[in-house]
């Protein structure tokens, strides 16, 4: 996918830092810059897993440029074990998405006394969050909902809306000064303890996962972004004709009733992991993939940035905005006038015709040439 970086401005609200003038170019000026080298930096992005992805090359970009900085990262507790493996990040804040939490925490937030608040996530709580937190820079898009622009001392313009997410959140960091690299680095931590527990899991499981085979994601938060099962077993079936490494369905436990569905459609064997491989262990196992089939979801932007061939299956959401990032992907959509519509119901007559004109045909097509290679895209 092409990378698209706009140009990236600041308005500022309150003036200027302590002894640098008020920028009135792209990027904050040399004074402030500089000062990032010894900052305390707080992150704030606490949901949902692809958005957490999509922020790991900032902090890529933040301890390249500037390596003596310290940074925290504020994030929805259930997602604090994919943070833990993001390199860079020096400490990981785990919080309750609630008020009382949010007010309690940023209490004590205060008390580390951050030089920079960067606020990804855009919403009322985030924006109040960074407040809280006493920074006296606080920096996030100048198109934040819920009002969340308020409490910023520098917005960044988002001149275009169909701009990838990892690229709008790069736009931050130009903003701070930093030079952006060609490639976007998502600096995964792949631990050896987590790719043991990987190994002895899949082992159990009558596979390895040394060998080729195939990841399939047949979840997805929204039901408007989910495949029809029957589609997705027709392919498991014909992968089982022409393909002889296992096909593996991933996803948490909430998944397991899709992939029950799958069973009573197919007599073909796949291996079912949904729910048995915690979060912070993920990373590793997808490292391993050969290709990955998948709806628009959080695991599908964890195996993009890990550089496995991901063919991913759009409807109502933009892959300009938020699909599998990088090259080597494909992504299948349909020619449906209302697609993207962003929405969680479907108001088109027929049902879902976006995700039922995709056939099991295309997908199979697609992934068949990546499957011959025998190698995933490192």
């Amino acid at each position: 996918m092409t990378r698209v970086l706009p140009s990236a401005s600041v308005s500022d609200e309150r003036g200027s830092l302590e002894g640098c003038p008020v920028p009135s170019v792209n990027r904050l000026d040399s004074c402030s810059s500089s000062a990032w080298n010894s900052a305390r930096i707080l992150l704030i992005k606490p949901s949902s897993l692809g958005d957490i992805v999509h922020a790991f090359p900032v902090v890529s970009v933040i301890k390249t440029q500037w390596p003596g900085s310290h940074i925290t990262w504020v994030v929805k507790r259930q997602w604090a074990d994919l943070v833990e493996r993001a390199e860079g990040i020096d400490r990981v804040w785990p919080m309750e998405m609630t008020v009382k939490s949010w007010i309690r925490e940023g209490r004590a937030l205060r008390t580390q006394r951050f030089d920079l608040a960067i606020d990804l996530q855009g919403l009322f709580r985030s924006g109040v969050l960074a407040r809280f937190s006493g920074a006296p820079t606080r920096i996030g898009f100048a198109n934040g909902r819920e009002g969340s622009p308020w409490f910023y001392t520098r917005r960044v313009p988002v001149l275009n809306p169909d701009i990838h997410a990892v690229d709008r959140y790069l736009s931050v960091a130009a903003v701070l000064g930093a030079s952006l690299p060609d490639k976007p680095r998502f600096g995964f931590k792949l631990l050896d303890e987590d790719m043991a527990n990987v190994r002895e899991l899949c082992l159990r499981r009558g596979f390895s996962v040394d060998r080729p085979w195939v990841a399939m994601n047949i979840g997805a938060r929204w039901a408007t972004k989910r495949w029809p099962p029957a589609s997705f077993a027709a392919v498991v079936d014909q992968l089982h004709e022409t393909h002889r490494g296992p096909v593996v369905m991933i996803g948490g436990a909430d998944e397991r009733a899709y992939t029950n569905k799958l069973k009573a459609l197919t007599d073909r064997p796949f291996i079912d992991l949904s729910g048995d491989i915690p979060l912070g262990c993920l990373p590793a196992l997808l490292s391993k993939a050969t290709a990955m089939i998948t709806n628009d979801s959080g695991p599908m932007h964890i195996a993009a940035a890990l550089g496995v061939p991901v063919v991913a299956i759009f409807g109502p959401t933009s892959a300009a905005r938020t699909g599998p990032y990088g090259a080597g992907h494909q992504v299948l959509t349909s020619r449906i006038p209302c697609s993207p519509c962003f929405s969680r119901v479907c108001r088109h007559d027929p049902e879902l015709e976006c995700l039922h004109l995709i056939t099991p045909v295309r997908v199979v097509d697609v992934i068949r040439p990546l499957l011959a290679a025998h190698a995933p895209c490192r």
